[in-house]
């Protein structure tokens, strides 16, 4: 890889278990994985008071944002996804790290807005799961 590439792979959720000290894992079998950071935007377009008949700009600011994590792979029993299914089943906000290599690391309360199981006769169990933010996430840049 040049430099300043990353793998795919290392875009990271690692769920936290609760506990304190807060200890986070990674959520096993991911393949698949987005992280979205959007802004909704704001109209605050007017046309000008001196020249109303003018040309009219379009102008906007940012609104609501948005972090959302997504990803999906193989079910891979353990501890940790055990936890992090009750979670989903109980639908309770939990903490969360998303590692975005090259970039840092965005931290706090999340929690799951679907989840997916699948599968078939001949292969592993699959499932997704889209992660969105529950409050303001802390970011810290990667060193």
């Amino acid at each position: 890889m040049a430099d300043g590439e990353q793998l795919g792979r290392t875009l990271l959720i690692k769920v936290g278990d609760g506990a304190d000290p807060e200890v986070f894992s990674n959520l096993c079998g991911l393949k698949d994985r987005s992280f979205d950071l959007s802004a909704n935007s704001v109209d605050t377009t007017k046309p000008s008071c001196t020249n109303p008949g003018g040309p009219v700009q379009k102008t906007g600011r940012p609104g609501i944002v948005s972090r959302t994590f997504q990803g999906s792979g193989t079910f891979v029993s353990s501890a940790a996804m055990k936890a992090f299914m009750t979670n989903v089943i109980n639908a309770t906000v939990f903490n969360a790290q998303v590692i975005v290599p090259g970039l840092g690391t965005f931290a706090g309360p999340y929690f799951v807005t679907s989840f997916t199981a699948s599968g078939d006769m001949e292969n592993d169990l699959q499932f997704s799961a889209t992660f969105e933010a529950a409050a303001a996430l802390i970011f810290t840049a990667e060193a």
